[in-house]
């Protein structure tokens, strides 16, 4: 049981529920089945070594907040060279992740069912090529501001991780997080952005995933899309 001492250090949760509906059942079912065979090690039980999940890829890709896992399995199955490590703690999206990646047959996913947070701090420096941050929870009202998933400490964190050339993508269908975002990617060491014209933040990528979530548009803008190199 956490200490008091653990709660008070503990980082604001970024993120809102962990589960709306009962899972169906193949999604359930591959909780125990499929699961365990592509779980990150606990993060909390020390260091992850990403050459030990899979010691012949050429890339190792995070993805913070999968969502449905779109996105993800996607990108897996265009890069079977590339080791994706994708977080989610709304444990309805994970099972739809397992879905995909068990209909995919990928074999170069590894999944975390919790806060990405902790991933990241268990990661060495300089051992990832590529972390997208696509439409995270937007806490948009000013006094939940605080609770973004996008914070200088988070910035700094990423560029830890990225290797020297790596790429951030962030993407938002809410006008203020882009510009809340954009204002503390820009202000981290180590950090460039991208873009020279409008189109480089209105257009989407020519490897951009369109997901479920996007869809729905529940923004209040169309996706603005963000692309930083590690310096």
């Amino acid at each position: 049981m956490s200490s008091p001492d653990d709660l008070a250090h503990r980082p604001l949760r970024s993120f809102g529920r962990i589960k709306s509906r009962a899972l169906k059942p193949r999604q359930a079912a591959l909780f125990d089945t499929l699961l365990p065979q592509i779980a990150l090690p606990d993060p909390k039980a020390g260091p992850i070594d990403p050459t030990a999940l899979m010691p012949d890829a050429k890339e190792v890709w995070l993805e913070i907040g999968f969502g449905g896992g779109e996105h993800l399995a996607e990108q897996a199955s265009r890069h079977p060279e590339a080791l994706m490590i994708g977080c989610e703690p709304f444990l309805n999206g994970v099972g739809s992740a397992l879905r995909h990646v068990d209909e995919r047959g990928l074999k170069n996913v590894r999944l975390h069912a919790d806060d990405a947070r902790d991933v990241m701090t268990a990661l060495p420096d300089a051992s990832l090529d590529r972390v997208m941050i696509l439409f995270p929870d937007p806490w948009h009202k000013a006094r939940h501001n605080k609770r973004r998933l996008v914070q200088d400490e988070t910035a700094a964190e990423i560029v830890r991780l990225l290797k020297p050339g790596g790429r951030l993508r962030f993407v938002t269908d809410w006008k203020d997080y882009a510009d809340w975002a954009l204002e503390r990617f820009e202000r981290t060491p180590g950090l460039e952005w991208t873009a020279e014209r409008a189109d480089d933040w209105r257009a989407a990528p020519a490897d951009h995933v369109v997901t479920r979530y996007e869809e729905k548009k529940l923004g209040d803008t169309a996706p603005i899309f963000l692309a930083f190199v590690r310096t």
